[in-house]
């Protein structure tokens, strides 16, 4: 007879990507607060651009090849 317990095994492939945008989250905040007015509005708009920075890039990077 069974007791009711199950065993679930659980496997993560995307450890390493992890820790990648975990860095470039970290370092993309550090980049734009050092760029902010230090004031609260300052640093808490450069989080939110540290969220968003890869659009920018893809943009950019469109605009260049005239996409």
């Amino acid at each position: 007879m069974s007791d009711g317990r199950r065993s679930v095994k659980v496997v993560e492939r995307a450890g390493p990507w992890g820790f990648f945008f975990v860095l470039a989250y970290i370092g993309a905040a550090i980049y734009f607060i050092s760029h902010s007015d230090g004031s609260f509005l300052g640093v808490v708009l450069g989080l939110l651009q540290a969220i968003v920075w890869p659009v920018y890039v893809i943009y950019h990077v469109l605009e260049l090849l005239a996409v």
